[in-house]
């Protein structure tokens, strides 16, 4: 058993550990606009990158890093990435497919070094890596008219959570 198996076991033999909430939902609160996604490295991108949260980690790190905060200030054992949508497959839809390395990435590094911070607690938080679904789905059609076909396949879905 490695070190962090055994002080994830450890905390949880002591009492229940707490998850922190909802990113998008804290981001949403902050009413960004274009400008906030971009930044200066993202401004003359060719498409709109409003939405595109886990870009953040990127352009706004420090807000980022004040959520990751605010939850850890509020209890949290566990803080989770700011990468619900950092892969390949979803990250196209802004053009950034080559970019999810690099957001994963800082992601770790913010929530890394926001955790550290609250390293004197009883239980030293642990930080989780996040992936969410993709946009395509290889279990359903997005063509009605065309049952069979797929926009994704078994092997680019792996290959987009491995990376």
């Amino acid at each position: 058993m490695n070190e962090f198996t055994q002080r994830l076991e450890n905390a949880l033999e002591r009492r229940i550990l707490l998850l922190d909430g909802a990113m998008g939902t804290m981001i949403q609160a902050q009413n960004l606009g274009e400008d906030d996604y971009r930044g200066e490295r993202f401004v003359n991108w060719p498409v709109e990158l409003r939405g595109n949260n886990d870009l953040l980690c990127l352009t706004r790190p420090e807000l980022i890093g004040d959520i990751h905060s605010a939850y850890l200030e509020a209890g949290a054992d566990i803080i989770e990435t700011n990468t619900f949508n950092a892969t390949t497959i979803s990250l196209q839809d802004y053009a950034m497919a080559d970019l999810a390395g690099e957001i994963c990435e800082a992601a770790a590094g913010i929530a890394r070094e926001r955790a550290d911070r609250f390293h004197a607690r009883e239980v030293a938080p642990f930080v989780a890596g996040v992936l969410g679904p993709t946009n395509r789905t290889a279990s359903l059609s997005p063509d009605v008219s065309d049952p069979g076909f797929r926009n994704v396949c078994f092997d680019e879905l792996a290959e987009a959570y491995r990376q």
